[in-house]
């Protein structure tokens, strides 16, 4: 009897304080033309909290300090394997470079905790999103 396998992967909700309120960094990925949190494939062997830390470095261009977990999303990815992504909230601590559109992620859009739970694509992102309550 074969398992079916689960795609591992890991990612953030990336807040800062601006103006007195609580905003979240989404990505837009071109491929799939969505809108969600930024998050990534675990590599062989990697921790879930490092996989999480690299891809948000990755897709926006910022270092950032891991806090505390958050929730998964559990769904079926393009290719219809099962995926659970574990998220943590995040703190950005500097930027690595600009970031640059690129074939992965083309846009990132910092906006309200409101604004990026409407513009999500996915439900399952939406309902992490209404899930973390307010940000303190």
């Amino acid at each position: 009897m074969s398992r079916e396998p689960t795609v591992r992967a890991a990612g953030g909700i990336v807040r800062r304080r601006r103006h007195g309120t609580w905003e979240i960094l989404l990505v837009h990925r071109p491929r799939y033309d969505d809108w969600s949190l930024p998050k990534g494939k675990a590599d062989d062997g990697e921790r879930d909290e490092d996989t999480a830390l690299r891809e948000v470095e990755e897709e926006t261009g910022l270092r950032c300090e891991l806090g505390t977990p958050v929730g998964e999303t559990r769904y079926r990815d393009g290719k219809g394997r099962r995926k659970v992504v574990r998220y943590w909230m995040m703190d950005p601590v500097s930027a690595t470079h600009a970031f640059v559109p690129n074939a992965e992620v083309d846009e990132v859009v910092w906006c309200s905790t409101a604004d990026a739970a409407a513009r999500c694509t996915y439900q399952h992102d939406r309902d992490l999103l209404h899930g973390i309550g307010e940000l303190t």
